[in-house]
């Protein structure tokens, strides 16, 4: 089975997180060499960096949301007068006391889970282990334990170095996007030309947001890149939609902690960072009832795997196909999660059947019974309480691709006509993964049965090395 092209050494995420270091030991060699201003101020911001750090929310492909401490840091860029009184931080302190503040709580949260997992397995070790039959003994006792050792460790790194990257792309956006705040910032407020500038009342906030569009803009330019996959601009389109949800109480929660600093001082960080912390709370609930949802939903695509109409793992790969083709035509990150939602459950209306289809393969059948099992998947899936148009892209996945005019049906969804590709293409490849016949038979109907943008962006993909199998979730966790 193919597997794909082997991935680019540099990517848009390495280059983030290369430029983050490389501005964070700048930041912390001109510390060392000059020395911290306001010594107070700088670690009060550094503790609430560090509290936003360790109680991050962590979901799928979110890479480590930590609201607190972007709140925090964009505070602290933003932050001119304290008390009434002058402050002189400046750029790279900044970056400095948030990368510091950031480490520190990605430590105390490892800390803290290590700890959770040392207390889980002294309860287990409490639980007496039901006898078993001794087994005869093929390795000596030293050798067993070094292989349970080794099996130990490399399931602990396969579950820890996917978080730990997730944590440094978010930590390095963060950080980044925070340097960029200061820098709009802080130059004109350390050299006294917002003094000179008429920014009194209402156009001082003003000002104050026009900065945190700037920067929100920017956050949005270097998630983007982060991103794998897709098209730059489909996936800034999402990224820049995105700032109207959490993306918008932390850019508000940094305006007001900067502004209340400068008339109660320091006071201010812990009053006006509460409710995002109550916030946090809800997203982080929020989070766990959406990982619950993808996998009912996983589950459910499995039901026709386990009844015997599909081949195991036939719902998976028609759904990582969809999601690749999806990305190639310039999907968004929400118009590709319905997508994989429906390509999960396309299947779902052959538990209807009275005699499985030979081999689960749908392709094959008439056009007039793949539309009643999509119909029926479709009417299953509507009490299943998924957003409507999943339903609607199954419903119609089986639908010709003109209508009784003989001219093209523009109603028909695009992600219906990837579906239907992609699982033609599982259909056709079958177990002798005969990739080109495939093809070609998708090409051969193309424009009477399968969309012909649909089956070139198929060929594009195959063409660029891409296997049968992509890999292409999105954020249904």
């Amino acid at each position: 089975m193919l597997t794909g092209s082997p991935r680019p050494v540099v990517t848009g995420a390495s280059l983030v997180r290369a430029a983050a270091l490389l501005l964070l030991a700048a930041a912390v060699a001109k510390l060392v060499a000059r020395g911290l201003a306001e010594p107070e101020v700088a670690c009060s911001f550094a503790a609430l960096v560090t509290v936003g750090e360790a109680v991050r929310a962590g979901a799928p492909g979110e890479h480590g949301q930590a609201p607190l401490g972007a709140a925090a840091g964009l505070a602290y860029a933003l932050l001119g007068p304290l008390h009434g009184l002058p402050t002189g931080h400046g750029v790279l302190q900044v970056v400095a006391v948030t990368g510091v503040g950031a480490l520190a709580g990605a430590l105390l949260r490892s800390a803290g889970r290590a700890a959770r997992h040392r207390g889980r397995g002294e309860r287990r070790a409490t639980v007496p282990r039901p006898r078993t039959p001794a087994r005869p003994h093929t390795t000596s006792r030293p050798q067993a334990r070094s292989r349970d050792r080794r099996a130990a460790v490399c399931g602990a790194l396969r579950c820890r170095v996917p978080a730990a990257v997730a944590w440094a792309d978010g930590a390095a956006r963060r950080l980044l996007t925070v340097g960029f705040a200061a820098t709009l910032f802080q130059p004109l407020y350390l050299s006294g030309a917002l003094d000179r500038m008429p920014l009194a009342g209402p156009a001082y906030g003003a000002f104050l947001v026009l900065v945190a569009a700037l920067v929100g803009l920017a956050d949005a330019v270097l998630a983007t890149l982060q991103q794998p996959g897709g098209r730059f601009g489909a996936v800034l389109e999402d990224q820049v939609r995105a700032l109207g949800g959490i993306g918008s109480a932390i850019a508000a929660t940094g305006m007001l902690v900067s502004l209340a600093a400068g008339e109660v001082g320091l006071w201010a960080l812990p009053v006006f960072c509460l409710p995002l912390l109550l916030a946090q709370a809800s997203f982080r609930r929020a989070a766990a009832v959406r990982a619950t949802y993808g996998q009912t939903i996983a589950t459910l695509a499995r039901a026709t795997e386990v009844a015997g109409y599909t081949a195991p793992g036939h719902a998976r790969r028609v759904a990582d196909t969809a999601c690749a083709l999806g990305r190639e035509l310039g999907l968004g990150t929400q118009q590709l999660a319905l997508l994989e939602y429906a390509a999960l459950m396309h299947d779902i209306g052959q538990l209807s059947l009275v005699e499985p289809v030979r081999g689960g393969a749908t392709a094959g059948l008439p056009e007039p019974d793949q539309q009643r099992i999509a119909r029926l998947g479709s009417e299953v899936i509507r009490c299943t309480g998924v957003p409507i148009p999943v339903a609607e892209q199954v419903a119609r996945s089986a639908d010709p691709l003109t209508g009784p005019d003989g001219r093209a049906d523009r109603t028909l969804p695009l992600a219906a006509r990837i579906i239907r590709v992609a699982n033609a293409h599982e259909d056709l490849v079958g177990p002798a993964a005969d990739d080109a016949a495939a093809l070609s038979a998708l090409r051969d109907g193309a424009g009477l049965t399968y969309d012909p943008v649909v089956v070139a962006a198929l060929e594009r993909l195959r063409a660029a090395g891409v296997g049968r199998c992509t890999v292409a979730r999105t954020e249904s966790g």
